[in-house]
């Protein structure tokens, strides 16, 4: 709370002490009195020889918003023991609101209690209950609305034998400009004043207040009742009741300014995720200057840019001008409200979109969570590119649901947003860590590890082929049993998977260079191109691994697994089969940019558990042929020609054009 505006003054900062000073003179009695409680018709109470008329009138509209302020709320106290002291904490569905019932203490208004059917104030100065409400009716904010009221019935005597018999029925109401501008009484300075707070980045609440008599209120009661037990449009019905008895000629009490302050790092997050080529839409309930504002600091319009405003646009002639203009200044942001976005919505959807996507910025206002949903919706269905909505309160909660990815902020304004959102954090600029860290280690290692899975599977399907055109197409297995089971498992799946460890470049230099994100878009690290290439490579090397194996040994005959095999035939698998798995055991350390600990272990690992399972295996390779120069010269000459060919035109390829990571980190 960090302004309060009444009508012929405003207090801000420094000048609250005055309201607090004006507060204790209301609900202080005068010295020799009996404490009473106060009621909005109480006389004020400063001496007349220390304050003039004008003094006095506006100490008694002080006293009228502070105490509409205090009571007009959803807040509820509660009471807790802290290292032996009471302390009291706030409970309510908005941030706002707390930090208003705070302020009202602040400046001498405290709430102390608070139940379904009465609210009682204490006086901070003199510690005595000054104020006791009954509540009859409270009308809850909604984001359609915009605005909240309640319906108090005030006591009246002395604090500890007040009674309500005649007391007075006030109803109380707040809420955004937009709506309160058509319920408060005619006045000359509403527009001015919440204009002004909204260009200094405050959020602007309007209060105002009517009295009601003891039959008005009767007959708002029995209307009411009724119109709660319509079966067809009852949100409509009880709505014009409300309008018909209490929403009309209100008295303006004055106009609050609640600063929506930006979480650290707020400004250098948003940078940093331009420069990272995601385009940045802000969607928002705020009014059109509090917007600007609120884009102008948080650095989301880059200095000197120019903000084209489109704001309550209602002809369709004009907003087709406005869309002529923006096709010619596409280095503009483009700053609308929730009026004008409807009618481009509803009339220019797909121009109006066309031209939007192209924009550096987009900052929408006064947007109800309806066209929140809308708009992410429109943008993935005209894009179809992928759309990440975030949001911290129950008014994301929609536009968070309708995006490819949604991620809530657990901040003040609750849990609803993180709880429907598909990641939860805590302040914002923990985004950058999730996306341009995780979200790109994410992508770079799924796309490694899918196409090296392919890999992998390809390559035994090449050398079955190889053998089965060698040996004319007959039905026998080249690799059968074990050898397949063990080739699939344990002698190339962890190694394969711990790719999953891999990281290019530190957390620090992602962080440093943010086009290393932006380059994802471009799909290189998983593309037809890529896939091709590594069918190329799975091609070449199934090709050597098993036609070298076969033109060194031989091919023999596969026999089936009752009849003893040709010893030919298993010398070749013995050779086959072994450089299959060094060679799958190699392309993973040449597939690896940063070595991690695991990967070594898990490469030894692997090696060690297929040397130790050859003596194991003599039903499929000739053991004694295993041990001879013979094998061995075979086993390393067709390894070097399948492993040595493909390394060495990737070291071509990143001599001649070598990746990103590689030129930042200057090797």
């Amino acid at each position: 709370m960090k302004k309060i505006h009444v009508g012929t003054v405003s207090y801000a900062n420094e000048a609250m002490d005055e309201v607090s000073a004006y507060v204790r003179q209301c609900f202080t009695p005068p010295a020799g009195e009996a404490p009473s409680l106060v009621t909005p018709s109480s006389a004020y109470t400063a001496a007349l020889t220390s304050a003039t008329r004008t003094r006095r009138e506006i100490g008694s509209r002080v006293r009228d918003v502070v105490l509409a302020l205090a009571l007009c709320h959803n807040v509820t106290p509660t009471t807790e023991e802290e290292n032996g002291e009471m302390v009291t904490t706030y409970q309510a569905s908005s941030p706002d609101e707390i930090a208003i019932v705070r302020w009202t203490e602040a400046v001498g208004l405290k709430l102390l209690t608070r139940d379904r059917e009465s609210m009682t104030l204490l006086s901070c100065d003199s510690g005595n209950t000054v104020v006791k409400v009954r509540i009859l009716n409270v009308f809850p904010f909604t984001s359609e609305g915009k605005r909240m009221g309640i319906v108090v019935k005030f006591y009246h005597g002395p604090p500890s034998s007040s009674v309500e018999d005649d007391g007075e029925i006030w109803f109380y109401q707040k809420g955004a400009d937009t709506v309160m501008t058509s319920i408060v009484a005619a006045n000359d300075w509403l527009d001015e004043e919440t204009a002004n707070m909204a260009r200094e980045g405050l959020r602007t609440l309007v209060v105002g207040r009517k009295k009601l008599s003891a039959q008005i209120y009767q007959d708002f009661c029995t209307k009411h009742a009724q119109a709660s037990l319509a079966l067809s449009n009852r949100d409509a019905v009880v709505a014009n009741v409300v309008k018909e008895y209490l929403e009309h000629d209100l008295e303006l009490l004055g106009v609050t300014g609640v600063e929506d302050k930006l979480q650290k790092d707020v400004k250098p997050s948003l940078e940093l995720l331009r420069n990272a080529g995601i385009k940045i839409w802000m969607l928002t309930g705020d009014k059109v200057e509090t917007a600007r504002c609120v884009a102008i600091s948080s650095k989301l319009v880059a200095r000197g840019q120019y903000v084209h405003t489109i704001a309550k646009l209602k002809r369709k002639d004009l907003a087709s001008s406005s869309l002529d203009f923006l096709r010619g200044k596409l280095d503009a942001c483009l700053l609308i409200d929730g009026e004008s976005l409807a009618l481009f919505l509803q009339h220019f959807r797909q121009e109006f979109i066309s031209v939007a996507v192209q924009l550096p910025t987009v900052v929408a206002c006064r947007c109800s969570p309806t066209q929140k949903a809308d708009v992410a919706l429109l943008i993935r269905e005209y894009t179809k590119k992928r759309v990440c909505c975030i949001g911290d309160g129950g008014n994301d909660v929609s536009m968070i649901q309708a995006a490819d990815v949604g991620v809530g902020i657990v901040g003040k304004e609750g849990r609803q947003a993180s709880l429907a959102a598909d990641f939860s954090i805590d302040q914002f600029c923990y985004l950058v860590k999730l996306l341009v860290w995780h979200g790109r280690n994410s992508y770079k290692r799924s796309a490694k590890l899918s196409q090296f899975v392919i890999h992998r599977g390809l390559i035994f399907s090449i050398c079955q082929t190889v053998f089965s055109i060698a040996s004319s197409f007959e039905p026998n297995a080249l690799y059968r049993d074990w050898l397949l089971v063990g080739y699939s498992t344990i002698y190339t799946m962890m190694p394969v998977f711990s790719l999953v460890l891999d990281t290019d470049v530190d957390e620090s230099v992602a962080n440093l260079y943010p086009e290393l994100y932006a380059e994802l878009k471009t799909g290189k690290s998983l593309s037809y191109t890529s896939f091709f290439i590594w069918v190329a490579v799975s091609i070449y090397q199934g090709t050597i691994i098993q036609g070298l194996s076969q033109i060194l040994v031989g091919v023999g005959v596969a026999h089936p697994a009752t009849e003893p095999q040709d010893p030919v035939f298993l010398k070749m698998v013995a050779v086959s089969f072994s450089v299959l798995v060094l060679n799958e055991l190699v392309m993973v350390a040449m597939e690896v940019t940063t070595w991690h600990w695991l990967m070594i272990t898990v490469i030894a690992a692997t090696s060690v558990i297929y040397s130790g399972s050859v003596p194991f295996l003599g039903d499929y390779f000739d053991l004694t042929y295993m041990t001879k120069v013979a094998f061995w010269w075979k086993f390393a000459g067709i390894a070097a020609v399948s492993l040595v060919p493909p390394y060495l035109v990737k070291l071509l390829r990143r001599t001649i054009r070598p990746p990103s990571y590689r030129k930042v980190q200057g090797l």
